[in-house]
């Protein structure tokens, strides 16, 4: 297990941060644009709720990406990176991963448009390229507006119901995964069946998640993830946890 999967409980990590600005760099305002510009036009859209005539926008981006495509992209990264990167930098380097896996771009032509980059002397402001297609930004406000629900109708009925307790799995270890992973192997108690599935769109693979399913909350004692000194008393830790990761206790 990745040490980013594992970090409820976890001390030592440092203060938290207390950071109350969305975006401390202008430069990271572009990745998070260009990042919901990116999940606007996937091409998984025309079955989304709901539905967008996703073909005939003019876009050149062709491909499949959601937000488990970008933290797929920054959970892979080994620990020590992880942490020692800002938030958006590893957006920079999971989307910038994508560009190049799917050969928009070459590794070559980014470390060249970097090093140019790089070697200019700092800009107090950066003009966005002329050009763009009114078609796409008509899409991209739509998809801001509108959103793509998870939320599906499932023909199977949740395998658990409210006061049931359920022992979470252990699933083989991937790149990304929603699983946190103090909740591995643990008891918990279901306190609500959510209506309907939910599709997570991106698949975890091995890890089990994906298609549309039940998602639960469940409730912990604190005490049994992590021992009686380490957590306060008369509390419940909750979490949402899709059907896949639980079996009956």
């Amino acid at each position: 297990m990745k040490l980013q999967h594992y970090l409820g409980g976890v001390e030592n990590l440092g203060p938290v941060s207390t950071e109350k600005k969305v975006f401390v760099q202008p430069w990271e305002e572009r990745i998070f644009g260009i990042h919901v510009a990116m999940m606007a036009l996937s091409n998984h859209l025309d079955t989304a709720l709901p539905k967008y005539q996703i073909k005939k926008v003019p876009t050149k981006f062709k491909d499949f990406w959601t937000w488990g495509h970008l933290r797929a992209g920054a959970e892979g990264m080994q620990p020590f990176d992880y942490f020692r990167l800002r938030y958006y930098e590893k957006w920079l380097g999971g989307i910038s991963g994508f560009f190049i896996e799917k050969g928009y771009i070459s590794k070559a032509e980014l470390d060249a448009a970097t090093a140019n980059y790089l070697s200019r002397p700092k800009l107090k402001s950066f003009t966005p390229p002329a050009g763009g297609n009114p078609a796409i930004d008509t899409q991209v406000v739509k998809y801001l507006r509108e959103g793509d629900s998870p939320k599906r109708p499932i023909a199977t009925k949740p395998k658990f119901t409210t006061g049931m307790k359920v022992k979470v799995k252990d699933p083989m270890v991937v790149d990304h995964t929603r699983l946190p992973g103090h909740l591995r192997g643990k008891t918990g108690v279901v306190y609500l069946v959510y209506p309907d599935g939910y599709n997570y769109f991106f698949s975890t693979g091995p890890d089990g998640i994906g298609a549309p399913m039940p998602v639960y909350l469940v409730s912990f004692n604190p005490a049994d993830l992590w021992g009686k000194d380490k957590s306060e008393p008369n509390s419940t830790y909750y979490d949402d946890l899709f059907e896949t990761y639980l079996e009956a206790a």
